[in-house]
């Protein structure tokens, strides 16, 4: 098995839990390296949900999404002899390129294996960050199993996308940026694929703000999670088609302990209801969010009820989409 890889089958007493401390140390190694983006609100959003909607802008970030914040951490913990032979990892998109970003400010090389069906406008992002890409079918079997071929090539470090400590405490430094900029919250709404995100939320938020609700937004076409968090046990999706490109990867270990044990709930939404939620961002915000964070907005106003008269942090996790491929344009 590749150095730090998890299967879905780890006793939770193996796992090497981060803490807040981590989140703490990870926010100050990774601060020259990224934006501390601005939150936003929209009173058409605000009208329609009933609610008061925060929205941290992670497409504003560096590369263009909250994963640059995991992925750098991950890259300046590594002492220098490890980091000589390079980093590696499988991914969709967005973790692809910001791992390439941070290996090449620190002057390594980054292998990335990723499904052909990738967006092409992660793919050249990746490119251009110096990133060597492999495809692969799009499952994520496949994207494992090519992935541990180059590793035992080159010998090049794997960060893997969501189940790593290091990862998960550089995703935490989101929510703690955003609780530093509007203070307290009744909930907080974040989108769900491997869960990363959500994990270093409910490590921020559990204790910096126990009182904040971690909702976990999903795709209904790819409801992992969804099934998971009611059967009480992982439940992997190998290759689940939805719109949501950076939600088609299931829980691991390490943020299966997070889901199952601070979020409150997973709300689902449709192909429809997300492309909506998109499109509504891109007219009334007039900002570009990727359609895996337009997943969040599509609950909320799907569950007004449950947010009704609440403050509701919505982190905007990405914006690397195809400009000339968007969702609600004829499908070519």
């Amino acid at each position: 098995m590749m150095a730090g890889t998890q299967t879905h089958e780890t006793d939770p007493q193996d796992l090497d839990l981060p803490t807040y401390d981590d989140v703490c140390v990870a926010h100050e190694r990774i601060a020259p390296w990224i934006h501390r983006t601005p939150v936003l609100t929209c009173q058409t959003f605000d009208d329609m949900s009933g609610a008061q909607l925060l929205f941290k802008c992670e497409n504003f970030q560096k590369a263009g999404a909250f994963k640059v914040r995991g992925a750098t951490n991950a890259v300046f913990s590594l002492d220098d002899e490890t980091a000589a032979n390079g980093v590696a990892t499988h991914s969709s998109g967005n973790h692809a390129l910001s791992l390439s970003r941070a290996a090449q400010c620190r002057g390594i090389r980054c292998q990335v294996v990723m499904p052909h069906s990738a967006p092409k406008a992660k793919m050249e992002a990746v490119r251009g960050y110096g990133g060597e890409i492999t495809t692969c079918e799009p499952s994520l079997s496949d994207r494992e199993r090519t992935l541990e071929g180059i590793v035992e090539q080159t010998g090049a470090h794997f960060v893997h996308p969501y189940n790593d400590p290091r990862v998960i405490a550089g995703q935490g430094t989101c929510a703690r940026e955003l609780l530093e900029q509007v203070g307290e919250l009744d909930a907080l709404v974040a989108p769900i694929g491997g869960g990363g995100m959500i994990s270093g939320s409910a490590l921020t938020c559990s204790t910096i703000a126990p009182r904040t609700k971690i909702y976990a937004a999903e795709p209904a076409q790819a409801d992992d999670a969804y099934r998971s968090f009611h059967a009480g046990h992982i439940i992997p999706d190998d290759a689940p088609d939805t719109i949501a490109d950076g939600l088609r990867v299931s829980l691991r270990p390490y943020t299966w302990h997070f889901v199952s044990h601070y979020v409150t709930d997973v709300l689902l939404a449709s192909e429809d209801e997300i492309i909506d939620a998109m499109r509504l961002v891109w007219k009334r915000m007039k900002i570009i969010i990727e359609p895996s964070c337009a997943v969040p907005l599509a609950v909320i106003l799907k569950n007004k009820e449950l947010f009704a008269g609440q403050r509701v942090g919505v982190i905007l996790t990405g914006g690397n989409v195809d400009l000339d491929n968007l969702p609600w344009m004829p499908r070519r």
